[in-house]
């Protein structure tokens, strides 16, 4: 293994690195509870009331480091979805550094930013819909 690779690896890792810390914040924070989370609160729940597609993810990942399904499908379904298209992009990067070549993904698609910003609408128009089964998706 050449130092070139090494150093070419580096920010992956510090990607690792912050991953980790932000996962200890969080499982030491435990946003879930009433005790006072020290991170501030999603501004736009705080400035109108609804959930924005992002409201709970804090709450969805502490989930998750807890290996709590349900409870992180509540906190944001929409996020969870997401999370093998965001493996899937990072790892292709690992990779591509590694290789010393680009790894294409589904970023690449003509239909990806389309789709991903109807999908985000559509979630953030469900999630505050005022009535049953709608209701059950607010955090």
């Amino acid at each position: 293994m050449t130092a070139t690779r090494l150093r070419t690896m580096l920010l992956p890792a510090a990607t690792v690195l912050v991953g980790c810390a932000a996962a200890g914040v969080v499982l030491a924070a435990d946003p879930t509870s009433d005790a006072g989370f020290p991170l501030p609160p999603c501004p736009v729940k705080w400035l109108t009331g609804l959930d924005c597609p992002g409201c709970g993810a804090t709450r969805m990942f502490y989930s998750l480091l807890h290996g709590d399904v349900l409870s992180a499908l509540h906190y944001n379904a929409a996020l969870i979805a997401f999370i093998p298209f965001f493996l899937w992009t990072w790892g292709a990067w690992v990779l591509g550094r590694w290789q010393g070549r680009r790894i294409p993904t589904w970023e690449q698609w003509r239909w990806s930013p389309m789709a991903g910003l109807v999908l985000i609408a559509v979630w953030a128009v469900i999630r505050n819909l005022p009535f049953p089964p709608f209701t059950a998706l607010y955090v």
